[in-house]
């Protein structure tokens, strides 16, 4: 069974930080390519960041280029993603996402499973 389970959420004062965590089990971890997408209320889910499964390339949306960073540690199934100087609009569910190999990164139907999201929430 195939589980993607986040955390790290949490509420923020703007320019704060927060580290989310994404623990991948039931897969073969090193063969997925990671994402972080998030949904902030009325709004579609949109794509933030990915690592591909070889872990050399990342990917940004612009919103956060430059503030966001994201990792993972094959030993240990797990993605995360750094965020600093964070923002009011970044509010939202951060869901991780985990798509076989490569995949079309910002495509949501591209992905295999889904984590159950995580609310951050930064106040202004």
């Amino acid at each position: 069974q195939v589980q993607l389970v986040e955390s790290g959420g949490g509420l923020v004062q703007a320019g704060n930080s927060l580290r989310l965590s994404c623990a991948a089990s039931g897969v073969t971890f090193r063969g997925y390519t990671m994402s972080w997408f998030r949904q902030a209320p009325g709004k579609e889910r949109e794509f933030v960041t990915t690592i591909s499964w070889r872990g050399g390339s990342t990917y940004y949306a612009d919103s956060v280029e430059g503030r966001f960073t994201i990792s993972r540690d094959n030993a240990k199934n797990t993605v995360y993603l750094q965020m600093n100087s964070l923002k009011p609009e970044d509010t939202a569910v951060y869901y991780c996402a985990a798509c076989l190999f490569d995949c079309q990164r910002d495509n949501k139907e591209a992905y295999n499973y889904w984590g159950q999201g995580t609310q951050v929430t930064v106040s202004s």
